[in-house]
């Protein structure tokens, strides 16, 4: 057995209202997509660039939040068309990310809360009685934050290698690995 990770990439579900905070999407994407470290144990899911599909976009999306290691909430001032019981996109998927309990990171744009639609406000409020969120003020902040966060969350992982690789545990090794003809 090698000790190199088999572990298969885990999804980072990128969430926030699409149309306002796109260039800020793009932008996380494409930093997990170009950043050899990330890219190593990460890949970024964005609704916006699966192609047509008879489904239904709530069924999807909630799906993908089923199948995703990580939910990722960029907030800013709007809250998103509402569904039929007054909820958005991005609200149901922090419901449903904290429902299946994932690994959830929540970054709000700006400091000017009175901008902010009520029910945004109220989101940010929600977000941030059950973990600690961050304010950034534009995409080199919100992609420094992240960084730092996930960077973090592969240390807590136990992927980050801190000592020579010789002198390291091969976490997934077992007794079956060992060579019986290579034992004296």
């Amino acid at each position: 057995m090698s000790c190199r990770s088999t572990m298969t990439k885990q999804v980072v579900f990128i969430s926030s209202v699409q149309k306002e905070l796109q260039p800020e999407r793009r932008a996380l994407a494409d930093f997990v997509k170009g950043d050899p470290p990330l890219l190593r144990y990460f890949s970024a899911f964005l609704f916006e660039d699966l192609p047509a599909t008879s489904r239904r976009a709530d069924d999807l999306y909630l799906d993908q939040i089923n199948r995703c290691a990580i939910y990722l909430g960029v907030f800013g001032n709007e809250y998103g068309p509402e569904d039929s019981e007054g909820f958005s996109a991005t609200e149901r998927e922090f419901r449903r990310a904290t429902q299946r309990q994932k690994f959830r990171l929540i970054f709000v744009k700006g400091s000017d809360d009175s901008k902010r639609h009520p029910k945004m406000m109220k989101l940010v409020r929600d977000a941030s009685g059950q973990l600690v969120r961050r304010r950034f003020s534009g995409i080199p902040d919100l992609l420094a934050q992240f960084y730092a966060s996930m960077v973090q969350h592969v240390e807590e992982l136990g992927l980050l290698r801190t000592v020579p690789f010789d002198t390291a545990v091969c976490a997934r090794a077992s007794v079956r690995d060992l060579s019986p003809e290579k034992l004296i």
